[in-house]
């Protein structure tokens, strides 16, 4: 049995992010703030759904656990593949309560950031895509961790979550075009004697 800890899975995903971006800015050979924010933003966004996703969530001695891989207990793996089974079976409501929320609540910043920083996602399809892609394959990486299950509900409660990020997007943009129309409209400048 292999043990990842939660710092080198985030170490991995920072080097992997950074040779990346030096890839790609030395291609490109151009250099924009405002992208590489977001970009820093997305990076985030990643680093907490690593966090969330893959290692449990119970502290022990106040230390995250690791991400167990053994090669040997994979299968059976750990599938559900009928939507809303298994929201219903827990134990309290408060349970329930937190799945359903923190599902949906983790892919927001995505469904936000992602039309933001890619022009080809400014479409709620594209986006609500997107972030089933992104939980696909999060979900499907999971299927490598005994102690991680793949759930139909994670895909549905994500995408849901990427598609509320986008529309608080489209909202933003929207109220910020209008008040950018409304400074520029006519009867709203002075006249310059």
């Amino acid at each position: 049995m292999t043990e990842i800890s939660f710092l080198t899975g985030e170490l991995l995903l920072a080097a992997f992010w950074i040779t990346v971006r030096l890839f790609v800015n030395l291609r490109c050979r151009s250099f924009s703030l405002k992208r590489e924010a977001l970009l820093l933003l997305m990076y985030v966004n990643l680093a907490v759904l690593l966090r969330i996703t893959f290692f449990p969530m119970e502290r022990l001695n106040g230390q995250i656990q690791p991400l167990l891989f053994d090669a040997a207990r994979i299968l059976p793996p750990r599938v559900n593949l009928i939507p809303f089974v298994h929201i219903l079976r827990f134990d309290t409501k408060r349970d329930m309560l937190l799945n359903l929320i923190g599902n949906t609540a983790m892919f927001v910043p995505g469904g936000i950031i992602l039309p933001a920083l890619y022009p080809r996602l400014r479409s709620f399809l594209r986006t609500a895509a997107a972030g089933a892609g992104i939980s696909l394959c999060i979900e499907l990486l999971q299927l490598l961790f005994f102690d991680r299950a793949t759930d139909i509900d994670d895909l549905i409660l994500n995408t849901a979550g990427c598609m509320i990020g986008y529309l608080i997007y489209a909202a933003v943009r929207l109220c910020l075009r209008a008040g950018r129309n409304r400074k520029n409209h006519p009867n709203n400048r002075r006249a310059v004697s």
